[in-house]
Formats: structure tokens, C-alpha cells, sequence
């Protein structure tokens, strides 16, 4: 348990540990301020006592000490509660969204390949479920079990004081209650890993159902024909009906331990006042304590079996922490690159040359963006994607991936931009290696542009200016009319403030299309990676979104992903990618001497685009 509760403890930040720190020693003083209310009994009892034997006068300072006592007691205790409970609390609930915040920082900045099918579901229910029941479970029952805990340690402690003996008696019960509690831990032990593996499982069916919900509809995969989800579901039904069942014969047997405990410590007074060696003060007392032990015991006991839970959400978070990144802080000192257009101006100035009537007297040292890589490889599941490619790509240039899908060109786009890291070879930009550069600095030289374009829920002005939050609505307006979206922006109802739905999925292909690149017109990138941009348009957008093309790339440096020959014929070169390796290299008109590859490529698209009905 007290390794459970530390590893929680861990789990926290500085400062919400802090809290919780605070908050159990606020328990401690709560729990002081309720065992005072013995004190007050005793006190009460005793002159009742002595009123009843004796016929001494029932004096009324004994009654306003009592209440005094019960009176301080209970303010105090209500004071230090509702502070520890808001500590705990706010602990809990920040905690969960700090870590909410530091995972995704953390898939940042992992390798692409980790996101696939199987990792879905595990990440959106550690994000989810997971951190929803640390923030809702793991404040309550830490709070509890602690609560629990030191209030049965107190009144142990305040029975010391009238009786060792019945004290030993509620020693040993105390004790007899945490040796059940260690089995009911270990009966959930295997079941609470089963729950939390049905529970990501049940959430990335769930999440691949809805994803496909068109081909779910097109094929009547729908009520009992939904066999695979419905499985999903009864597996995790099963599992916390499982846990249930395992936990209600011994949580019976714990709270049996306390009340038996309880009628230990009342038998035990009732025989040693009979025997003479108890005052009837005394065993009065020890009668209402046995009460007080066994509800805070129980108090504790009850959610004890949620640590086991608490503790496997920790450790899945801290799965997910724990997944080595790429090196994303380099070695280089000077910080973000230069970008393309001013390296090119300074470029084209020499030393000693006159502009704007003064004399340039020193050499520019920002070096050209070229990009370059070098006998790169790259396996993924051991399947090799990427043998052993070089090639250059000089700064302001255009370049262009042709070749068969499945040959590794999005691969390649994704090693240069490092989205994922080469196994051997390096990648370059501007003479360094990237790694040598920090992740974020490196990042703000690329904008992508993707054949599936993803928007968030969010406004379409904040959408584009993605990678300018705080950018004026000015040049949001600006960064759509040079995408061709001002147009059809302006006509919804609520313009640029219009809530795009998850994904997109209110807007069409090319409108999703030309949002994406008015947000990367408004990143400003120098280096643009286009995959494929083009390829899902249809006609009567495909002007305005050549036209935002054209915008986006101008006196960039571009690196796309096409198959048209009217989006490749004029890049500069032109590489033929297949099966990982580089079959051919040039412009056009060079490709199309050789009769190669690509000569084939283009003569077979030639031939699609005049086939006519």
C-alpha cells in the first residue's frame, strides 16, 4: 500500500506533490481533533458516573468543558478537512492535467512509427480514461485510505492513554485488518491489468469503428454483425465484473475483521471492569471507541482495493514518458536557422558592395538551406524502407518524388524533415547534421502540406494560423486570399469564426486543402513538403488549389510527392524512387530520353488522361 501511495506521490509534480504532502499532514491534525471527542466523552461519562455512584453534584463547568471540547474539536475538525479535501483535490485533478499536457508534449517528439494502429487505442485511453480516473479515483481514495489510516493509528494512540491492554487488543486487530487488505490488493492484482488492457483495447475498436463508419455502413457491419467491437465490449464488461466478484468475498472478510474487532475491544472491557481492573469510566470509553476504530477502518479498507488501479494507471502513463524520443535538443548553440529569403539576400551581397548608401564591410555567415543526405537507410518492423539513398537538394529549387506506391517517397519526405530518424547515413541541412539541431528549431523551417489533411476542432481562422497563434486576423485574410479560401470562407455564416467539426469534416476535399496551405502560407517556412497535395482534388477545384500552390512555393525551397505530369514536368530534378533505392535521376526531358521508369510512368498517364468514353 505505502508503495503504491509513494509511486502516486512521485507521479506528481513539485508543486501538487506539495499539496499532498500538506494535505496528510493536515490529516494528521484532523485526525488529532477527532480523537479528542474521547476526551470529551471521558469526561462527560465520568461525571455522569460519579453523579449516579457517589451523588456528587452534576457540576455544569464539567458539561461546558465537554461541549468545549466536542465544540472546538468539531470546528477545528471541519476547517482542517475542507483544506486537506481541497488540497487533495486540487492535486489530483492538476496533477492529471499537467500529465495530460506532458504526454502529448512528450508525442511530440517521438518517432512517427510509433503511431499506428496498436498504439491508438493505448494512448487515447491513458489520455482519457486513464487520467480521468486518477483525477476523479486516485483523489478520493488516497484521501480516504490516508484518512483511514491515521484516524485508526490515533485512536489506537488515545487508547494508550486509558488502557495498553484493550490498546494492544486494538493493535492487533489494526494489524490482523491490513494483512486482509494485503490479499484483497492481491486478489485484483492480475484482474486490474486485464481491465485496463480491455479498457484500450474497447477504445481503439471503438475509435477504428467510428474512423470507418463509411466502410461500417457500406458493408452492414452494424448490430450483431459488429462482432469484433462487440467482443471488445464484453471483454471489458467482463473484466470489472471480474474484479467486482474478486473483491466482494474478501472486502466481507476485511469488514468482518473490523466489527470483530470492535466486539473484541467491547468484550475485553466489559471483562477486565467485571474483573475489577478497569474503572467503569474507562470501559465506557473503550466501548464508544470500538465504534470509532471500526468505521475508520472500514473508511479505509473500502477503497484500498483502488490503489491497485491508481497504481497501474501511473505505471501506463509512465509507459508512454518513458518511450525513448528522438534526440530533440542538439548541439547547436546559435538556435533557429536563418530563413530562405533572408540567407538569399545576403547571399547576393558582397563585401564592399554599397546598398542603401552604406558600405557592406563584412560576409553574410548564414550558410544556403541546401539539403542533403548520405547513404540513408531506415527498417521499420525490420522491413527495410529506405537502402541506402544520397541526394542533394539545393536551397530555392524543386524537387520532385516520382515512383510506384509502397517505394518509400513519403519515407524519404519524412527522414529529410526528420519525422522519423535514419538507422545510418545522416541527413543535412545548411552542413549539419539535422540532429545536431534542436527539434523545434528545425521544424519551423518546414511547412507540409499532406494529401490527407487533418483540421482541428477549432475555427477556421485558428486553423490557419496554426503556426502563428498569435497572429493579427489581418494576415490570417491575407494567408487565405494568396490560398484561394477568402472566397468561400467569407460566404459562411459565421466566416473565419465558422467551428470546423473534427477533422474537417463539414468542408470538402479542396477546401480542406487550400485551409492547409493558407496555413503554411502563414507559418512561412523556407523549406515546403508536399505529398501528394493534389492527388484527391477534383477539377473545378483543382485551379484554385494549383494557384495556392504556386503562392505557397515561391522562392521556397520544395521537395513534393506528385503523380501528375503537369505538377513534376518542371522541377528541376526529378527522382525516381522504387523500392527504397533511387532507380533514376534528372529533369524531364532527361527521364524521358533515357525511356526508363519514369518514361513508362509518364507514357502510361498519358494515356489514362486521353482515354474518353
Amino acid at each position: 500500500m505505502f508503495e503504491i501511495l509513494r509511486r502516486f506521490f512521485k507521479f506528481c509534480d513539485a508543486e501538487n506533490r506539495r499539496k499532498f504532502h500538506l494535505s496528510i499532514a493536515l490529516g494528521v491534525v484532523n485526525s488529532f481533533f477527532m480523537a479528542l471527542r474521547i476526551a470529551a466523552v471521558a469526561v462527560m461519562i465520568q461525571a455522569v458516573i460519579k453523579n449516579l455512584s457517589e451523588n456528587l453534584p452534576f457540576e455544569a463547568k464539567t458539561v461546558w468543558l465537554s461541549f468545549g471540547i466536542i465544540l472546538a474539536s468539531t470546528v477545528c475538525a471541519i476547517i482542517t478537512k475542507k483544506n486537506m479535501s481541497m488540497l487533495q483535490t486540487e492535486g489530483g485533478y492538476r496533477t492529471c492535467a499537467k500529465k495530460r499536457i506532458e504526454i502529448a508534449e512528450h508525442l511530440r517528439y517521438l518517432p512517427m512509427g510509433y503511431f499506428n494502429a496498436n498504439s491508438l487505442g493505448q494512448i487515447t485511453s491513458v489520455t482519457t480514461n486513464t487520467m480521468e480516473l486518477l483525477g476523479d479515483v486516485a483523489t478520493r481514495a488516497v484521501m480516504l485510505v490516508m484518512q483511514g489510516l491515521l484516524d485508526s493509528a490515533l485512536i489506537i494512540f488515545m487508547i494508550f492513554f486509558f488502557d495498553w491492554r484493550i490498546a494492544l487488543v486494538a493493535l492487533a486487530g489494526f494489524l490482523l485488518f491490513q494483512f486482509v487488505n494485503v490479499f484483497m490488493r492481491l486478489a485484483v492484482k492480475n484482474i486490474s491489468s486485464q481491465k485496463t488492457q480491455a479498457d484500450e483495447a474497447q477504445v481503439g475498436k471503438i475509435l477504428e469503428y467510428i474512423q470507418g463508419i463509411a466502410e461500417v455502413k457500406a458493408y452492414n457491419l452494424t448490430g450483431n454483425r459488429r462482432q469484433d467491437l462487440n467482443a471488445k465490449i464484453d471483454r471489458c464488461i467482463n473484466a470489472c465484473i471480474g474484479m467486482e466478484m474478486r473483491c466482494i468475498p474478501i472486502a466481507a472478510i476485511q469488514s468482518l475483521v473490523a466489527k470483530l474487532t470492535g466486539v473484541a475491544i467491547m468484550f475485553s472491557s466489559i471483562i477486565f471492569y467485571l474483573g475489577g481492573s478497569m474503572e467503569l469510566t474507562n470501559c465506557a470509553v473503550m466501548l464508544i471507541c470500538s465504534f470509532m476504530l471500526f468505521t475508520a477502518l472500514e473508511v479505509g479498507g473500502n477503497y484500498s482495493a483502488l490503489l491497485r488501479i491508481i497504481d497501474i494507471g501511473v505505471k501506463k502513463a509512465d509507459a508512454i514518458l518513458d518511450l525513448p524520443t528522438m534526440d530533440i535538443s542538439g548541439k547547436d548553440e546559435g538556435g533557429d536557422f536563418e530563413c530562405q529569403q533572408t540567407a538569399k539576400q545576403d547571399a547576393d551581397v558582397s563585401v564592399g558592395e554599397t546598398r542603401g548608401g552604406v558600405k557592406i564591410t563584412t560576409e553574410t555567415t548564414t550558410p544556403p538551406l541546401d539539403i542533403s543526405a548520405q547513404n540513408i537507410t531506415f527498417a521499420y518492423d525490420k522491413r527495410k524502407i529506405i537502402d541506402g539513398v544520397s541526394l542533394t537538394i539545393p536551397a530555392g529549387s524543386t524537387t520532385a518524388f516520382v515512383g510506384p506506391s509502397g517505394g518509400g517517397k513519403t519515407t524519404l519526405c519524412h527522414l529529410l524533415s526528420r519525422f522519423w530518424d535514419v538507422d545510418s547515413g545522416s541527413v543535412t541541412l545548411a552542413g549539419k547534421n539535422v540532429r545536431d539541431y534542436d527539434m523545434d528549431s528545425l521544424m519551423k523551417n518546414f511547412s507540409f502540406v499532406f494529401q490527407n489533411v487533418y483540421l482541428f476542432h477549432d475555427t477556421i481562422a485558428n486553423n490557419i494560423r496554426f503556426g502563428q497563434p498569435d497572429a493579427p486576423m489581418e494576415k490570417v485574410i491575407e494567408a487565405a486570399k494568396k490560398a484561394c479560401c477568402h472566397e468561400f470562407i467569407s460566404a459562411l455564416p459565421d466566416g473565419y469564426d465558422t467551428i470546423i467539426g473534427e477533422g474537417g469534416a463539414n468542408l470538402s476535399g479542396g477546401e480542406k486543402q487550400r485551409i492547409s496551405i493558407a496555413r503554411a502560407i502563414m507559418k512561412d517556412a523556407p523549406i515546403i513538403i508536399l505529398d501528394e497535395a493534389t492527388a484527391n482534388v477534383d477539377p473545378e477545384n483543382e485551379r484554385d488549389l494549383m494557384t495556392a500552390v504556386s503562392e505557397l512555393t515561391k522562392e521556397k525551397t520544395v521537395i513534393m510527392i506528385a503523380h501528375r505530369l503537369k505538377t513534376v514536368r518542371n522541377a528541376n530534378q526529378i527522382f525516381v524512387i522504387d523500392k527504397g533505392r533511387i532507380a533514376e535521376h534528372g529533369t524531364h526531358e532527361e527521364l524521358i530520353k533515357r525511356g526508363g521508369i519514369y518514361a513508362r510512368f509518364i507514357d502510361s498517364r498519358k494515356k489514362a488522361v486521353s482515354w474518353k468514353l
